[in-house]
């Protein structure tokens, strides 16, 4: 029997160009799918009544290491050299497998409710292969839609990040390849998170990418960030070794040469930006229009919640904050007007949304509210005080809204959050997370 959910008397940004916004519109959601959008839809459904609402696609985290949530704000002040010792160095050879579970719990339950409905869960936490197991299960009982990036571990910081000769297993992610996702079709997805050139010795580098690659699934790296990494000129030195390619998204990018850009344009890849990281701890001036510029789609992630916020609110307003501050000074000092292509709020929702999915290699599911995609859907309250009155609802949620104006979350859907509260048993995932950090904690201790 079909089942049918009609959000009605929204005010619907669908997000797709085809279908504009609806200041008073309907969405139509069967079987999990958006059936119709339209301003006014006849249909026997539940109905739930968004009047008054901002009706947009979910939000999509394109890199997030959700295995930190246990050890949220331990490094509020690190700088990127000091979060590879603090943390890499220090907690993560301490994560057991429940660890990583109740971090990828109550992480993934952050990001539901935030509005954020798809993840790239980068996990560099594979410490056992124990540990993959537990982070698939936890993202499995949320409900989220979540690519996971199978990583290395993380046992010793000079093993695994200077010029590590120790490849991601090989086996451990065809096994998890065979057990979680032998389809490519379901909420959850495989990726490989790899360290890459810089970081990795050559043969290590080609190991990683031909293994993501004979398993078809995408790639994930970290390249051009901070005083380190930012010299390794590491698309380069993929594309030296033949291995750029549209499966690959390069995360920060912060240091790229012209040349880099233009290779990364080239090749059909793609870019994650993480601004409030990027400003805050020292990767770089996160290069949005730098992006854009070479006619890429760049995309937000929150990254580490050790050191910043987890929620899309905070790196729309970062990266719209600090690119036009960029802008501003360079126009200033070279005693010229702005320029026409300076970012804007809409713009913002979009690099959040449709932006995001591409990014991830799920637009064809994911991003817009477009007839065909799955019901991936948030409802933010508009008649909250620090978002009424309207006048702009793209800059309403870009610019005013926050997590506690995000009174529906629906993921394939189903409802996971709903009168700005969640339906997972939040007091379970706060308890296990807690209990984690504790033991984290003492462990830590013990160790020194």
């Amino acid at each position: 029997m079909t089942h049918r959910i009609l959000l009605r008397a929204g005010h619907v940004l669908s997000m797709d160009p085809a279908i504009g916004d609806l200041p008073k519109g309907d969405v139509l959601i069967e079987d999990g799918k958006i059936a119709a959008v339209d301003r006014e839809i006849g249909a026997d459904a539940e109905v739930l009544d968004m009047t008054g609402r901002i009706v947009i696609p979910g939000f999509v985290d394109t890199h997030r290491h959700t295995w930190e949530a246990s050890i949220r704000n331990v490094a509020p002040n690190a700088t990127l050299d000091d979060y590879f010792v603090d943390i890499l160095d220090t907690f993560a050879p301490l994560y057991t497998p429940e660890d990583v579970y109740a971090a990828n719990l109550a992480g993934a339950l952050e990001c539901l409710n935030a509005g954020i409905t798809t993840l790239v869960d980068w996990s560099h936490i594979n410490n056992t292969p124990e540990h993959p197991d537990a982070a698939i299960r936890a993202l499995t009982e949320t409900g989220i839609r979540a690519q996971y990036a199978y990583g290395s571990a993380n046992t010793s910081l000079a093993d695994y990040w200077f010029e590590s000769k120790i490849a991601i297993p090989g086996d451990d992610v065809r096994r998890v390849r065979t057990e979680y996702f032998a389809s490519d079709d379901g909420l959850l997805t495989l990726a490989l998170a790899t360290r890459g050139p810089g970081f990795c010795v050559n043969d290590v580098v080609t190991s990683e990418w031909a293994l993501a690659r004979e398993l078809d699934i995408p790639i994930t790296v970290h390249v051009a960030m901070g005083r380190l990494a930012g010299r390794f000129g590491m698309v380069k030195q993929l594309h030296d070794l033949g291995l750029l390619g549209p499966d690959t998204t390069y995360v920060h990018c912060c240091y790229f040469s012209e040349e880099e850009w233009r290779l990364v344009a080239d090749s059909g890849g793609t870019v994650s930006i993480a601004p409030q990281v990027e400003t805050q701890m020292g990767h770089g001036w996160p290069p949005v229009m730098k992006a854009i510029e070479h006619g890429l789609r760049p995309s937000l992630s929150i990254d580490v919640v050790t050191t910043v916020p987890g929620d899309m609110f905070t790196q729309i307003r970062a990266a719209f904050g600090a690119e036009r501050a960029r802008v501003n000074a360079a126009s200033w000092q070279a005693d010229v007007p702005v320029p026409d292509t300076m970012l804007t709020a809409r713009q913002m929702l979009e690099i959040a949304t449709r932006n995001g999915a591409h990014v991830a290699g799920l637009e064809d599911r994911t991003g817009s509210l477009t007839p065909g995609k799955r019901a991936d859907v948030v409802a933010i309250d508009a008649t909250a005080l620090n978002v009424a009155p309207v006048h702009d609802a793209a800059a309403a949620v870009a610019l005013s809204a926050d997590v506690s104006n995000v009174e529906t979350v629906m993921v394939d859907g189903v409802v996971r959050k709903r009168d700005g509260r969640l339906t997972a048993d939040v007091a379970r995932a706060r308890r296990l997370v807690e209990e984690s950090r504790d033991r984290l904690l003492a462990a830590k201790e013990a160790r020194a």
